[in-house]
């Protein structure tokens, strides 16, 4: 029986122009404060325009503060390994319960070092998709009881599902088929119990639409 190959880590992901040219833009400005030579821009450059993944970029702009390399779109930013822009912020609610009813975490919240969860004859739904994180260790407790608790992550943060299911079920459903994110990205445990009834954590990819406050 074959194995299947293995999926490239965020170091083998190829990249864009359009990340190319917003790591040139870091460059220009980094010359521009003084902090590089008109001749190491050059060098750099053609670096830059060279590179077909992620590792080949990250040693042009290593030695660069961390303000000047914010230029960087998020996304490419948390694959070239630098700071997750994620993490901080007054923490939100550290519960979410619903008994013979109905609770939900969504939009734009930030997501509390601890977070409990409790379905009882109810349904809760958790979508971290537009979350920040007030650190970047995070731990949710899902209870469900005769109830069902839906828990959607973002591809591009870490997830470690621990919890246990009887007579029922405990499970993530990867729904992204990306390879996992970056150390440097927001981890989020989810653990707890699942007593008939379901606690299924979905693994999405990352919403590009602009998100709504949560009320």
């Amino acid at each position: 029986m074959s194995e299947e190959p293995a999926l490239p880590g965020p170091e083998q992901m190829r990249i864009s122009d359009a990340d190319r040219e917003q790591v040139a833009q870091v460059l220009h400005a980094a010359m521009s404060e003084g902090r590089i030579t008109i001749n190491e821009l050059e060098e750099r450059l053609t670096v830059v325009y060279a590179a077909k993944t992620v590792g080949d970029l990250k040693p042009v702009t290593a030695d660069l503060p961390q303000h000047s390399r914010s230029a960087i779109e998020p996304a490419t930013s948390r694959a070239l390994g630098l700071p997750d822009d994620r993490i901080g912020g007054h923490p939100g609610s550290g519960a979410s319960i619903a008994v013979m009813s109905g609770a939900s975490r969504k939009g734009s919240w930030v997501v509390p070092p601890q977070h409990n969860s409790f379905a009882f004859w109810g349904g809760a739904e958790l979508d971290l998709r537009h979350a920040r994180f007030a650190e970047k260790h995070s731990t949710i407790t899902a209870v469900a009881i005769m109830g069902g608790i839906d828990i959607i992550v973002p591809d591009d943060i870490n997830v470690d599902v621990t919890g246990i299911g009887f007579m029922g079920a405990f499970e993530l459903e990867d729904r992204a088929g990306t390879p996992p994110a970056p150390p440097t990205a927001p981890t989020v445990k989810i653990t707890g119990l699942a007593f008939w009834g379901g606690v299924v954590v979905k693994r999405k990819p990352r919403k590009k639409d602009v998100p709504e406050l949560e009320a």
